[in-house]
């Protein structure tokens, strides 16, 4: 918890320690702590330099804790400072960056990121710079950031970033990936279903694009795109598959309900995933029900419409708002 002022695990829990004693010989802290007493004692000369242990003057080798109120709170004071100094001289050299780059050299309008860490990096680096949108197309198999370990997007969606995100229809027949995509629908993100997409991509803010270079078997690299004609083609190409993509419904649980009048909220998400391509038997293994409860409810559905056919059915919820066009 102390880590943000400079402290590692070791140095907080002697501090810690110290505290809770409120004075100690080396050794029993060393004891206490069970570590070796000279990693014991650079602990305490490491908190001695930061103010939050002193060697009591009474008796030489024994170290006393400073007040937490006082200690931690001026460490804290000027960790403040020093982020107020960083953010300011981000603000100048982005200003300076600017100036510098009104109109950019060619070269300077794409750059080459290579290895699975530095395009992992870049990917999170991305979406954590957006301000307003992050636009994407997503494919199945990710070769370098899996969707669990993509906690990028949740603390981007959390500051108020919205997102646009087209999925081919094979994510939502892997393990994970109706439980990803429920999360970011749960998130407020609109996502939409294609049956396939032309290329991995992903857009911030309209100023800033990545696309990957390398195919599956082979070291991953991507491009990252800034402002230029090529950025605007992207752009373009994901607004053409955003268009022609299918907006997914997928609810967040709970009871299921019958209706006579009216599709209910299990209904629409059954017509959703139909829709977006699913069998039946995928549907009901999703929602957790029986595949006869399945086909009932279509059926039902199909009657309340009065269509023959699914294809019917599909045309029917589109004229009825039952699905998003």
């Amino acid at each position: 918890m102390l880590g943000a002022i400079g402290l590692d695990e070791g140095q907080e829990s002697a501090y810690r320690a110290l505290v809770a004693l409120g004075a100690a010989e080396v050794p029993d802290l060393a004891h206490r702590l069970t570590l070796p007493v000279p990693a014991t004692e650079r602990a305490l000369r490491h908190l001695e330099r930061q103010g939050l242990a002193a060697q009591s003057s009474a008796r030489p080798g024994r170290w006393v804790a400073a007040p937490p109120g006082v200690a931690l709170g001026a460490l804290l004071t000027q960790q403040r400072h020093e982020l107020e100094q960083a953010e300011l001289a981000a603000v100048l050299l982005a200003e300076e960056y600017r100036a510098e780059a009104t109109e950019p050299a060619v070269h300077d309008l794409v750059e080459v990121v290579t290895g699975a860490s530095a395009v992992a990096h870049r990917f999170v680096q991305l979406q954590l710079g957006a301000v307003e949108e992050v636009c994407a197309l997503v494919t199945g198999r990710p070769q370098v950031v899996a969707g669990p370990d993509n906690d990028a997007e949740d603390r981007a969606s959390g500051r108020g970033v919205a997102y646009r995100v087209v999925i081919e229809r094979e994510v939502l027949t892997e393990p994970e990936g109706l439980r990803e995509t429920q999360g970011a629908l749960g998130r407020g993100e609109q996502v939409r279903v294609v049956p396939r997409v032309p290329t991995k991509l992903v857009i911030a803010d309209r100023t800033l694009a990545m696309v990957p270079l390398t195919g599956r078997n082979a070291e991953p690299a991507a491009l990252v795109v800034h402002a230029s004609g090529l950025l605007e083609s992207l752009l373009g190409l994901f607004e053409a598959v955003w268009r022609e993509s299918l907006p997914l419904r997928l609810g967040t649980g709970g009871s299921v309900t019958e209706s006579e009048t009216a599709p209910d909220e299990t209904d629409l998400e059954i017509l959703s995933l139909l829709l977006a391509g699913m069998t039946d038997a995928s549907v009901a293994k999703h929602l957790e029900l029986g595949l006869r409860t399945v086909q009932r409810r279509v059926k039902g559905l199909m009657e309340l419409s009065g269509v023959t056919t699914r294809l019917q059915l599909g045309w029917h919820a589109y004229e009825r708002g039952w699905v998003a066009r």
